[in-house]
This record gives C-alpha cells, sequence and structure tokens, in this order.
C-alpha cells in the first residue's frame, strides 16, 4: 500500500499573514506536498460587516500560489473564531466533519498556523491531533514569550517558527519552551511578494516624500481612550511639522471611526500643512513603495520596524511611554513589540536621534522573564544579570516595581535593601501579609 496523500492546510487572517505564507511557499521553505489549501479567517470583532482578507486588493496574486482556499468563518457559522474551541470528546465529531467537508479524505495532514496561543489557531490545531504544525509570525510579538502555557500536546508537535527578521540580530522567544527552532523568511522573497500587492493595488492619491503617520487603533484593544487615542494622533501631525515635514499622508487603521481624520484634517489646516487622508485598504508597505515617503511616524506599529529594516526609510516613534506605563496586566503580548520600538526607534520629539539602534542585549530576555517566568524559568540569570547592570530611571520604563518585587528580582527595592528578598523568613511575611492583604480586600467587596 502506498503512503497516503500529504495535505498541507494554511491558515491566515490578515493580508500581511497570507504574503508571508507566500513568502515563504516561494523560498521553498516547506517539503513538498500533494496540495496546499489557504484556509481563510477574518477574526474582526463583528466578521459580518468587516470584509476578510481575500476581499482586499492583491489577494488574487497570492491565492495563486494554493490549491484551493477554504473559509474558516463559513465552517464553523454561527460561532466567532475568537471564541470557538472544540471540546474534547467532540474533536474525533469535528475531524471526520472537516475532513469530508474540505475534501481530505483520509489524507495526511500538516498545518501552518499564525497565534497558536489563541482560537482559532489553537481550535484548528486541536481537530488534526495528529498534524504536525509550523507556526509562522508576521510582526514583533514572535520575539516575546508565549503568552500562556501550551498544552503539551499541542507544543510537541510543532517543528518551526517561520518569521520576518524584523529586528535583525534578535532571536525570537515564542515556543522555545519546547525547543522550536526560528527560521526567517527571507527578506528578499517578502519584499518581492510586497511588489506583486503593490501592482495589484491600482491608483492611489498619494504625494512623493513627506511623512507617512500609522494610526493603530490601540483604543479599541483597551489600551488607550479613545480621547488619548486622538491626542497621539495630533500629537503625530505636530511632531512630523516640527520636523520640517510640510506633506503629511495619515493611514488610519481600517477599523478607526472617520471622526478621527476629521480631526486630524483640522490640525493639518491649522498648521498650514498638506495631509492626505489614505482611506484604501492596503498594506502599509505598499504605500512605502509608492511614496516613499521621507519619514514614517507611528506608536508600536510592526510597519515601524518593515519600513527601517526593510525600505531603509527613516522612522521616528511616539507614545510609547504611555502605553508602557498603560499596558496591562504586565504579561501584555504587546509589552515587547511596545518595548522594542521604545528601545530601537528614535523618539519623534528628539530631531538630532535619527538612527534605528540595536536592541540592548538582554532586555528581552529580562522582560520576557518578568512577563512569564513560569513558563521561562531559564531565563532568569539573564534577568538578574541585566536588571543589575542596566536598571536606570530610563529603563525602569520597562519594568513594574511591583513585579520586581513579586519575582525577588534587582531593582525591586533600594540596594541598601537588596538582601530582603532572597531572605525565606521576609518572603514568607511578605506572602501572609500580602495574603491578609487579599482577604481583608474581600471583606471589603462583599459588604
Amino acid at each position: 500500500m502506498g503512503t497516503r496523500p500529504l495535505t498541507r492546510i494554511f491558515l491566515a487572517s490578515t493580508l500581511y499573514g497570507a504574503a508571508t505564507l507566500a513568502a515563504a511557499l516561494d523560498s521553498d521553505t516547506f517539503s513538498p506536498t500533494d496540495r496546499n489549501l489557504l484556509l481563510i479567517c477574518n477574526n474582526a470583532a463583528t466578521p459580518e460587516t468587516t470584509p476578510a482578507l481575500d476581499t482586499a486588493p492583491g489577494f488574487a496574486k497570492l491565492r495563486a500560489r494554493f490549491d484551493g482556499a477554504l473559509s474558516w468563518n463559513d465552517t464553523i457559522r454561527p460561532f466567532h473564531p475568537g471564541g470557538w474551541s472544540p471540546r474534547p470528546d467532540d474533536v474525533p465529531l469535528w475531524e471526520r466533519y472537516l475532513r469530508k467537508e474540505w475534501g481530505l479524505g483520509d489524507d495526511r495532514v500538516a498545518l501552518v498556523v499564525e497565534s497558536l496561543q489563541v482560537n482559532p489557531a489553537l481550535a484548528v490545531a486541536q481537530l488534526f491531533p495528529d498534524a504536525p504544525v509550523d507556526v509562522y509570525a508576521d510582526g514583533l510579538m514572535s520575539y516575546g514569550p508565549t503568552r500562556d502555557k501550551l498544552d503539551p500536546l499541542v507544543g510537541t508537535r510543532i517543528d518551526r517558527l517561520l518569521h520576518l527578521d524584523l529586528v535583525p540580530g534578535l532571536v525570537p522567544l515564542l515556543l522555545t519552551e519546547f525547543g522550536v527552532t526560528a527560521q526567517t523568511v527571507p527578506t528578499e522573497a517578502f519584499t518581492k511578494v510586497l511588489g506583486e500587492l503593490d501592482g495589484a493595488a491600482g491608483e492611489l492619491d498619494l504625494p512623493e516624500g513627506g511623512a507617512l503617520l500609522l494610526g493603530q487603533y490601540l483604543s479599541a484593544l483597551s489600551i488607550l481612550t479613545p480621547q488619548e487615542e486622538e491626542d497621539l494622533h495630533v500629537r503625530m501631525v505636530r511632531g512630523a511639522v516640527a520636523r520640517g515635514h510640510r506633506t503629511l499622508v495619515f493611514k488610519p487603521h481600517p477599523s478607526a471611526p472617520a471622526r478621527w481624520s476629521r480631526l486630524l484634517e483640522r490640525e493639518a489646516e491649522r498648521l498650514d500643512v498638506t495631509l492626505t487622508v489614505l482611506d484604501t485598504p492596503v498594506l502599509a508597505e505598499v504605500v512605502y513603495a509608492r511614496m516613499r515617503p521621507d519619514l514614517v511616524v507611528g506608536c508600536f506599529s510592526t510597519a515601524l520596524l518593515t519600513a527601517s529594516a526593510f525600505y531603509g526609510l527613516p522612522v521616528a516613534r511616539t507614545g510609547t511611554g504611555l502605553l508602557l506605563e498603560r499596558l496591562t496586566p504586565y504579561q501584555n503580548s504587546n509589552r515587547i513589540p511596545v518595548t522594542i520600538v521604545d528601545a530601537t526607534v528614535p523618539d519623534l520629539d528628539d530631531p538630532a536621534a535619527t538612527a534605528v539602534t540595536p536592541v540592548p542585549a538582554g532586555l528581552v530576555e529580562a522582560v520576557g522573564y518578568a512577563m512569564q517566568h513560569q513558563i521561562y524559568p531559564r531565563l532568569r540569570p539573564a534577568a538578574e544579570r541585566y536588571l543589575s547592570a542596566h536598571l536606570t530611571p530610563y529603563t525602569r520604563r520597562y519594568f513594574k516595581r511591583r513585579r520586581l518585587t513579586a519575582l525577588a528580582l534587582p531593582g525591586a527595592v533600594p540596594s541598601q535593601l537588596a538582601f530582603l528578598p532572597r531572605n525565606p523568613a521576609v518572603l514568607r511575611v511578605a506572602r501572609r501579609a500580602r495574603a491578609v492583604q487579599r482577604r481583608l480586600k474581600r471583606r471589603v467587596a462583599s459588604a
């Protein structure tokens, strides 16, 4: 009896992610298969009113690399992709259903998914319990720790982490607790794919040069209030003008309210500069190729790093200090992206700072350990070395004193009392005090 056919299923929810997969395929990153299927997922809060990636300009160019396309939303309707996962007892039933619905028969299945620690990727991995898994990362979160402890039945099936070389020299932490090796998707292949998307984007009303401002819609993540995010965008305009730019382009997040653009238009009119609001849903990288901006301004968008690392464009950031204070809990998976951008990208308000700098040695490991010490206990020595040697009034923004105290790390208390966290008797008293404090809070709350 011959070997059963092999079908590889690629899960994608964004055009940027699909472009990453296309670049990986073009680079022969994957072994040969009998079929490659693209599983499209729309993770928007209301997918019924939000266009999926297969409606984006240029998608047909990416679709041509696959033997077929499937819809995860249609498959599990009426459930939402971000909130549904199979009950363990139902997995065999669901796998039989998917094999019939997607024409898989008794094929061997391999998976390539994004964000494996959450649904829908986690649900798909659970539904094919024998399938080997590759994870691909299309942003800065790949450099941070896994946000939740993965079930070993899933984690031990992961072969590789595929990622773009957004921060040259920095090795991702993601999934290293399972010994997963990181492999970069060649930059040349990725920019070539982006060139295809540029060619399919049609006419864009863009000036040449000037400053490009990137919106992120952080209030939707409850990181900032809508008013604070409006203020952040206004600071981008003022900062770019202060640097001498008279022509500005604002690329809002696709889900951001239109009133934000109107506010910026009024601010640009007040400052007597030209502002273009780009409403066409194209990747920022397409805008880079068309506009060749003299400056790209953002908060902590991955697009800041693609502008610098892939296109050689000057970049500047603003608002990262506020975000480092606001991110909760400390384990918030946005913390590493914000930290990397804050530590490497020049501040918009500092015209003298113009070049992207390397990530300080040990910083990501120290923050990663503070975020997920239970998953990455091996990083404690690195965290202690960094904190002992590099903790300054500026670098304290990357850590919370309360977090350092809970983990008995350097910097938790004044240096003359540094011996206390290592004293077992003091630790026992502190734990008892915290337990009493929690009980008192519960009593007050129930009173």
